[in-house]
């Protein structure tokens, strides 16, 4: 009698176990801490992507590349993007170089190494304005590079990845007799050539040069010409000259009248930075040729 009840028990504890294994988190989930995903370690510092990348840029993947939680090998993988995919920039500024992307709705962080540049971001045409062109995203993301950069007076160099604590320098007294600590900066006419890369020849952001002062930049050249404010774009400039004083910034966005959106090399204290600021009626707008 003990043999004919044996099975039907066997059987029981067989289906709970059958139960248990597959209601168990396993390698392909894509929330597993343990999963392995694409191999990371191949990439060099010359592949890839480095540096600031205007958010909405659409990426393509050169390899199988993983999306992470967080900007760091130590994050869980979130899942594995197959080479050749399309992704789109969340956040303009890496970390550790890992960006933060979209990913067929999934928001992750994947290494830049195993990217390159698909398509500049969209632009938000509201009917009375051209799109973006690409020469000024370009000149935008030279402005972001900069931001965070000390302020350093008759100078103009940065690096394309932007600054660390160890590169960005440090400005101190009040400009002109001010002193600098560092390698890296720039004051407002030397930051605004450097986006500009004007003349042409001044296309390294990494090479000190300061070819022109607000002097310059209030006058019409064969470089740039004065135009109506409201006319301005992005990466437009706006500048000003009176009495051997003057500033040029950087227009990105908004009111050119009352408080736009700028890059600028501003002062010894504040240093090259972005956000909003007021403009006076004193400063021109201005556009480089050919933009």
């Amino acid at each position: 009698m003990t043999s004919q009840f044996r099975s039907p028990i066997a059987a029981f504890f067989a289906l709970i176990t059958t139960l248990v294994v597959a209601c168990a988190p396993g390698t392909n989930d894509p929330d597993n801490e343990n999963l392995q995903g694409a191999d990371e370690t191949t990439a060099t510092g010359e592949d890839g992507l480095s540096g600031n990348i205007a958010v909405g840029t659409k990426l393509v993947s050169t390899a199988n590349v993983n999306l992470r939680t967080g900007p760091s090998t130590s994050n869980s993988i979130k899942y594995t993007i197959p080479n050749g995919s399309t992704v789109v920039v969340q956040e303009a500024a890496p970390q550790n170089g890992f960006y933060k992307v979209k990913h067929n709705g999934t928001i992750g962080w994947s290494y830049g190494a195993y990217y390159e540049i698909s398509a500049p971001p969209p632009v938000d045409d509201d009917g009375g304005s051209d799109p973006v062109s690409d020469v000024r995203q370009q000149a935008i993301l030279r402005a972001k590079s900069g931001v965070g950069f000390s302020y350093w007076w008759g100078h103009g160099r940065f690096r394309a990845d932007g600054p660390t604590s160890s590169t960005k320098g440090s400005c101190s007294g009040s400009c002109p007799n001010c002193s600098h600590s560092g390698s890296y900066g720039g004051d407002c006419s030397g930051y605004a050539a450097k986006v500009w890369a004007v003349p042409g020849s001044n296309n390294d952001i990494a090479d000190d040069e300061h070819p022109y002062s607000t002097a310059d930049f209030v006058q019409n050249t064969s470089n740039w010409s004065i135009i109506s404010r409201d006319a301005l774009q992005q990466a437009d400039a706006m500048v000003y000259r009176q009495n051997g004083a003057g500033h040029i910034f950087i227009y990105d966005h908004g009111d050119a009248w009352g408080s736009p959106y700028a890059y600028e090399c501003k002062s010894c204290s504040g240093g090259c930075v972005a956000g909003t600021r007021s403009v006076s009626s004193a400063y021109k707008a201005i556009r480089r040729t050919g933009w």
